[in-house]
């Protein structure tokens, strides 16, 4: 049943401290999304969730993370309560964006499905992705991060991913050509994914004509290296079964995480799915 989101009273970020001091911040994990190349890291997943550290919940980015350099015992999942130091990202305008200061990560607890998670979440859920995106036109320091309710949910397209660009390509060799980098880490260079999703869906403004957003959860992906080696057609009917037709059926109360792009800031893109039971 849908109800009304708290933002819909205010919908503004909290803004960053004006100093660049450290925060320690206490964030409930909802988003991982594919981890991209960096010439400064190797690779970076983007994690986004819910800030609790303060009296008003609000979303909060999580930026640069090279989840596969983190010990096996800091590899956070999603849906965990963690703690880490951060200061305010001040290369990116989104306010909720945050630099982590890794070493200092501690996990708290995990939150089990779905009545913990409902309780924090339900309530930030919003009705209308066309109000974030007429936002993000009129001020690239919109809301950069929420969670929406579509109407309808009516495709999945899953397409052959065309590989890195060579900017993205460049990243990869400049940071494997680091002196002694391969000492302490995994030498295998990040691979392009087999296939990129995006979603087709109406959110519940009175004028939506429809919604066409790429689909970055670390999630797909993932299950894409477990099926690996899968042929095409198999691989693509795989994802839509578990994305399309099991996260988004009708006994599922789904919203999609979203979150828009520092450089440009209208183009939002789904992060992942939050699909508990009616």
């Amino acid at each position: 049943m849908a109800q009304p989101s708290l933002f819909d009273q205010d919908s503004e970020p909290i803004a960053k401290p004006v100093s660049d001091g450290v925060v320690r911040l206490r964030v409930l994990i909802t988003v991982k999304a594919a981890p991209n190349p960096s010439e400064s890291y190797g690779e970076t997943v983007c994690v986004a969730g819910l800030r609790l550290d303060q009296a008003r919940l609000g979303w909060v980015r999580l930026y640069p993370i090279n989840f596969r350099a983190l010990t096996s015992s800091d590899q956070f999942k999603k849906y965990e309560v963690v703690t880490v130091d951060a200061v305010p990202a001040r290369q990116d305008q989104r306010r909720e964006s945050w630099k982590p200061h890794l070493p200092t990560l501690k996990r708290e607890q995990f939150l089990p499905p779905w009545r913990a998670r409902r309780g924090l979440l339900d309530p930030l859920i919003e009705e209308s992705m066309c109000r974030l995106n007429r936002a993000a036109r009129e001020d690239a320091n919109s809301q950069s991060l929420a969670l929406v309710r579509p109407r309808q949910v009516y495709g999945l397209s899953v397409t052959r991913h065309p590989g890195w660009t060579p900017e993205q390509q460049r990243k990869i060799d400049a940071y494997a050509n680091q002196p002694d980098l391969f000492n302490h880490e995994d030498p295998t260079p990040l691979q392009p994914p087999r296939f990129r999703g995006t979603y087709h869906y109406l959110c519940h403004d009175d004028q939506c004509r429809g919604h066409k957003q790429g689909m970055l959860d670390w999630e797909f992906v993932a299950l894409q290296l477990k099926l690996q080696g899968g042929a095409d057609d198999a691989l693509t009917a795989q994802l839509q079964t578990r994305f399309l037709t099991e996260m988004c059926k009708p006994s599922r109360d789904v919203a999609f995480y979203v979150g828009n792009q520092a450089r440009r800031p209208h183009v939002f893109s789904v992060l992942g799915v939050y699909y508990p039971p009616r």
